[in-house]
Parts: C-alpha cells; structure tokens; sequence
C-alpha cells in the first residue's frame, strides 16, 4: 500500500479523516456480517470486500497518526446497512450497499489514493454482481408481489372512490368495495393459475422424450438419423454430426437433456394462492375508512392517504431492489395510481351528476 504524503492537517481534515476511518470500519463489518450468513464464493467475495475496506482504514489510520481519536460511530446509512445486515443478510442490503458504494467520495477528496477511489468504483460492480444473483433469485415472486398489490390497491381505490362520487350510500361502497376486493383477487388467482399451468405444459411438451434413449443402440450408425435431432434443436450440420456420434459411441450419454433452471415456474395452486392473497392484502386498504363507519368526502380522503402510503412503500422497496432511488421510484409509484384513480374519481362525478 502506498503511504500517504504527510502534511499537517487542519481541525476540518481530521474530522473528515476520521469520519472516513468510522465509516470504512462499518463497511468492513457489513460484508462480514453478510459473510456470515452466506457459504461457498459468495461469502469468499465478501470477506475480500472487508479485506479492501480494511485497506481503506489503514490509510486514515496512517494520516492520523496519533491524532486518531476516539472510535467513531459510521453514517446513519451505514449503520442502517449494519442492522439489517447483522439480522436479515439479504437481497435488500446488498442492494442498499450497491448504493452506498456508488456514493463514495474519493474520487474527489485529494487525500485519498486515486487507487482508492478506484476500488470504490469496482466494488460497486461487485455488490451490484451479488445482488444481481438475489435479484434473479426472486424476480418471479417479487414481479407477483408488486403487481398484485398494486393492483388491488389502484383498482380498488378507483373502484370504491369511482362509486363514492356518483352520491350513493355508504353501505353501497362498502360492499362494492368488498365485490372488488374478491372478484379482483379470484380473477388474478384464476388467471396465474391457468397462465403457470399452461406455460408448464408448455415445457412438458417441448422436453424430449426419455424413452429415446432406449433406442440408442438399435439405431442405424450409418444414417444417423440422431444428428437430425441436434439440428432440430439448433445445432449446425457439422456440430450436430459430431455429437450424435459422440452419442452413438457412449450410448450412456442422453438424448434428452435437463430443463434450464429458470424454467423452474412453481405449481399452479401455488402461484394462484400467491397472487390472490397479494391482490387481496391491497385491495383491503381503500376499504379500511368503510369498515370503520366512515363516509362521503372524509372516507376517500382517508382511503386516499393509505393507499398512498401503500404505494409509496412498495415504490420504494423497487427502488431499493433496483438500485435506483428509492424516493424516486416512490414518486412514480405514486403519480400512476393517483393518477388513475383521480380519473375514476371524476367519472364517478359526471355519472352522478347525470343520474341526479
């Protein structure tokens, strides 16, 4: 490691110094502390990840000299990041690292190495590798978590808030919103049901038959008819030739072959369970004031605001996920179902002002 050029500091450099020397440490324990929870490369290249945060201190370290001080607490984002990871060690805090990485200030402080600035940058892309993995891990059940809810959040506040305006009872929008709440979440049961189990017979119908392989030594080397099969899977001529003889040669090779692992869709009871409840868990939210006697005016405005706090949640955690900013994508999350349900909204007026 490169030793720092030595100079005297000012009372600003040694708190900044120190604070960098705080927060590197914290780093250091949230890749530890993400380790611990994992086996095999992974925790390898997190325990490497502490090993360059390590680094990192020691050059602070040197700086200060004697001037060190007392121990440091890291910034409130690190801190955080160590809670979670000590507790949870998972997808949400490699996401939240990736952030924190990206917002490393060496690469314009002059007293950190161009080399440090550069390790930041690359560990960026390493947390961003690990989290990737996570993200690939649950991408299915997230999508289904997301859009469930979100749709029985929207759809059901349009709904309810749709009716409310047109002037009818209370009463009315409740069990209106209630019809919603279960003929949203039993159509998006029904539909990830009939959609998992005919992509699944899809895949059935596609894997190739394993009693071909049966066949294999009464088949005529001569022809190779065997060679057609790897062409009909993609194969060039040449290629398909050599692997069919190659098969033909070791006939405990396998014509078929195992389906790719994300392939793996789950079971139809399962996926449609998952999404029923999804939808349900936010369709409940707009009709939370009607359960409790609430009506008119003050009702949608409550529906409104929880709703709303439900979206903003839920864009959020996207954008923790994606990597993006979360207030951002919370934002975002926000202005689409507002935005939809204010146009229901002021359907539900023309249609009760043409009613009455």
């Amino acid at each position: 490691m490169t030793v720092p050029t030595q100079r005297q500091p000012k009372a600003g450099d040694l708190r900044r110094w120190r604070q960098y020397l705080a927060d590197e440490r914290a780093e250091a324990a949230v890749y530890r502390d993400l380790a611990a929870r994992r086996t095999g490369e992974e925790r390898e290249i997190l325990l490497a990840l502490a090993e360059a945060e390590g680094r990192h201190e020691d050059h602070w370290k040197i700086l200060l000299g004697d001037q060190v001080g007392k121990p440091r607490r890291g910034d409130i984002r690190t801190r955080l990041l160590g809670f979670l990871a000590r507790r949870f060690g998972s997808v949400f805090v490699l996401a939240l690292a990736q952030r924190a990485e990206g917002r490393s200030p060496y690469a314009s402080d002059a007293d950190a190495t161009p080399a440090m600035a550069a390790d930041e940058q690359i560990h960026e892309e390493v947390v961003r590798g690990l989290a990737t993995r996570g993200r690939n891990r649950l991408s299915g059940t997230f999508r289904a978590a997301v859009f469930g809810a979100n749709d029985g959040l929207v759809s059901n506040l349009a709904l309810v808030i749709g009716i409310s305006a047109s002037g009818v009872a209370t009463h009315v929008v409740l069990l209106t919103g209630v019809a919603g709440l279960l003929a949203g979440a039993l159509s998006m049961g029904a539909g990830e049901y009939v959609s998992v189990r005919s992509q699944r017979e899809l895949l059935e119908a596609s894997a190739p038959n394993g009693q071909s392989n049966k066949v294999l030594p009464d088949l005529d080397v001569d022809a190779n008819e065997l060679a057609l099969v790897y062409r009909a899977r993609g194969m060039s001529e040449d290629e398909a030739a050599q692997h069919a003889n190659e098969v033909l040669r070791d006939n405990s090779l396998a014509i078929t072959e195992e389906v790719d692992e994300h392939e793996a869709i789950g079971t139809g009871f399962g996926a449609a369970l998952s999404s029923f409840c999804f939808f349900a868990s936010g369709a409940i939210v707009p009709i939370i004031p009607y359960l409790f006697g609430l009506g008119g005016l003050a009702a949608i405005l409550v529906a409104a605001a929880l709703v709303g706090l439900a979206l903003l949640g839920t864009g959020a955690i996207v954008g923790v996920l994606s990597g993006g900013p979360p207030l951002k994508r919370a934002l975002r999350q926000l202005g689409i179902g507002f935005g939809a349900a204010l146009v229901t909204y002021l359907l539900g007026l023309l249609f009760g002002t043409v009613a009455g």
